[in-house]
């Protein structure tokens, strides 16, 4: 009964962190670390460890599923992921100095308010308008955009998936699939980074669920991830709005139950 019932609580939590991958950069770790903390009573430190590592395959077989339609912009996202990687360590650090009673429920919150914002003003960026930036001044705005994402990151702890997407489109007027692509590329390496160094000081996980939240979430962002690059834009604002509406109110859920 106990083996069934943790094969529900990864399951769910593998679905709603794949969709949420696959559709829109999201980081596993928002959706699978609150499930398994709340339903297998798990160690916070441990369940953040294992929903990184379960964020590392779903963001890479993503990031080549948007790379292979053509939607990921691999040079600007690299360029975007040494100034997220660097500046997540400096935000930590200044976190570390700063009394700790801070935003927790930031990432949550901004999930939720991404997904009315992609139902009520999609994005309808096209290729050509996004072509029509000097490659130089992209190279900037990555950089700079970089450096607000990881600071707020290493400050916060969450929302990098989240910021990325909002940036990318909002900010540096990404065409949505080609910033969710840019998105799921970079976090494929934050996760890994993140992943590494929790189970570096915290130990191995309980090796059962990890492997079911790898399978799972890995299911889930292929599948979401072939949807999004078929789906028309103004279909796939819808979809990915209303992914994020519903695990924004979900995971406040959880939040109020642990």
């Amino acid at each position: 009964m106990h083996l069934l019932f943790t094969v529900l609580v990864t399951f769910f939590a593998g679905m709603g962190a794949g969709l949420g991958t696959g559709f829109a950069g999201m980081s596993a770790a928002a959706v699978i670390s609150p499930m398994l903390i709340t339903f297998l009573h798990m160690d916070p430190y441990m369940a953040v460890g294992i929903a990184l590592s379960s964020d590392v395959l779903a963001s890479a077989v993503s990031a080549y599923t948007y790379h292979k339609n053509k939607n990921l912009d691999i040079k600007n996202g690299l360029i975007m992921m040494a100034s997220v990687l660097t500046f997540t360590v400096v935000g930590s650090w200044v976190a570390s100095k700063v009394p700790s009673a801070t935003m927790g429920s930031f990432s949550v919150f901004m999930t939720f308010l991404l997904g009315v914002k992609f139902i009520l003003r999609p994005v309808m960026t096209t290729k050509e308008a996004m072509q029509g930036v000097s490659a130089q001044k992209r190279a900037v705005q990555s950089v700079v955009c970089g450096v607000l994402i990881g600071f707020i990151c290493g400050f916060i702890g969450a929302g990098g998936g989240m910021m990325m997407l909002l940036i990318l489109t909002s900010v540096l007027g990404y065409e949505l699939k080609t910033a969710v692509g840019t998105s799921v590329f970079i976090m494929t390496f934050t996760a890994l980074t993140g992943a590494v160094s929790h189970f570096m000081i915290g130990g191995t996980p309980d090796w059962l669920v990890w492997v079911l939240c790898v399978v799972f979430t890995l299911l889930w962002a292929r599948i979401a991830a072939v949807f999004a690059n078929k789906a028309a834009p103004k279909t796939l604002n819808r979809a990915t709005g209303v992914v994020l509406v519903v695990l924004g109110v979900v995971i406040m859920g959880f939040n109020l139950l642990t």
